[in-house]
């Protein structure tokens, strides 16, 4: 089976999504890092130089106006578009600082246990020794580009053990479904719920280690995702609704639909390139491409959510606004829609 979509209609939604995303003020945090990593991936995807030149004045504005004054997990989610700024000019002021937020999660970052990132968002120890499901694309995904593209097999191993034990922490392998995050000091999942976006986190950013990894099958902690990541697909396939979208709690069926997971999601299941989700990727990319607005903005999308204490926190949070990682999860799906063609994605299988 192929995946049924339009072309040209798919640029046509990259280009607004593109432009409203441009015209937001997002600052250097994981807003507008994954935005931004949405604008790159859309400029990988379709080779239209006018995104990275106005990426790299967008970034180059941020950096003249002033950088935050310390790193966090979050905020080295910017390494993405970074990379692709780097790789795109070989402006050494984007190396630098790329090998900061490094030198940050290699030396300075709060782990826990066998070595695991704790989720942060500020300087002060918000969740001592939590695992998010948020880490593996803010750092963990990060640092795996990176250990890729320098050849540094140590930053590579140190990439996958976060993906390793995020699984051991955060799936539920009765049901294939992940969780929000996991408290190492109380050995449990708090509230316990399967948040969507959760669950995109780590189906997108496990899809693309397969995607940036030579010879992903020599590294044993690759076997311990690829086999995360089917579980994982198969259970979200039978959640799928008939809007082609997935739950903000994904075995809620109360809960609302969610554009930004099921974005994230959708993408997931174009990169694992299973012929058995074929038409459930189709469903979704109609279901997200529903949901941007004349002007670009992604609809629907649930605000910023931490780990709620219960189902009313997370059916709770707003979805009225327009958000950088609504925006980002978007292009990153229409960006794999147009890859699904390419040479590299059918080698991928």
């Amino acid at each position: 089976m192929q995946l049924e979509f339009d072309k040209n209609l798919v640029l046509s939604k990259i280009d607004k999504v593109v432009d409203k995303t441009l015209s937001m003020d997002l600052t250097w945090d994981w807003p507008c890092g994954v935005a931004f990593y949405g604008i790159s991936r859309a400029y990988e995807a379709s080779k239209n130089d006018e995104y990275i030149q106005r990426l790299k004045d967008a970034v180059d504005l941020r950096i003249d106006v002033g950088l935050p004054s310390f790193w966090t997990v979050n905020t080295c989610s910017m390494g993405h578009c970074l990379m692709t700024l780097y790789k795109s000019t070989g402006d050494e002021k984007y190396m630098d600082l790329i090998k900061s937020k490094l030198d940050y999660l290699q030396n300075k970052a709060e782990r826990f246990g066998d070595n695991v990132l704790q989720h942060t968002v500020s300087s002060s120890n918000d969740f001592p020794e939590q695992a998010w499901a948020d880490t593996l694309f803010m750092a963990a995904y990060f640092m795996l580009r990176l250990g890729v593209f320098l050849d540094d097999r140590k930053l590579i191993e140190d990439a996958l053990n976060q993906y390793y034990y995020h699984v051991e922490f955060l799936q539920c392998k009765s049901t294939g479904l992940w969780y929000h995050a996991y408290n190492n000091i109380e050995k449990g999942h708090m509230s316990g719920f399967r948040w969507g976006r959760a669950n995109a986190w780590a189906a997108y950013t496990m899809s693309r280690v397969r995607m940036v990894l030579p010879e992903p099958y020599l590294y044993p902690p690759y076997m311990h995702i690829d086999c995360s990541l089917r579980d994982q697909l198969s259970a979200l396939k039978a959640l799928q609704r008939p809007s082609g979208l997935w739950g903000t709690l994904l075995d809620d069926n109360e809960s609302y639909d969610e554009v930004s997971a099921s974005a994230g999601i959708g993408a997931a299941m174009i990169l694992n390139n299973n012929p058995l989700h074929t038409s459930h990727a189709t469903a979704a990319l109609k279901g997200v491409m529903e949901n941007v607005a004349e002007d670009g903005s992604v609809m629907n999308v649930s605000g910023g959510t931490a780990v709620m204490r219960d189902r009313v926190g997370y059916m709770s949070v707003p979805k009225v606004w327009t958000q950088g990682w609504g925006q980002g999860l978007a292009l990153a799906q229409l960006a794999a829609v147009l890859e699904s063609d390419s040479k590299e994605l059918k080698k991928a299988r």
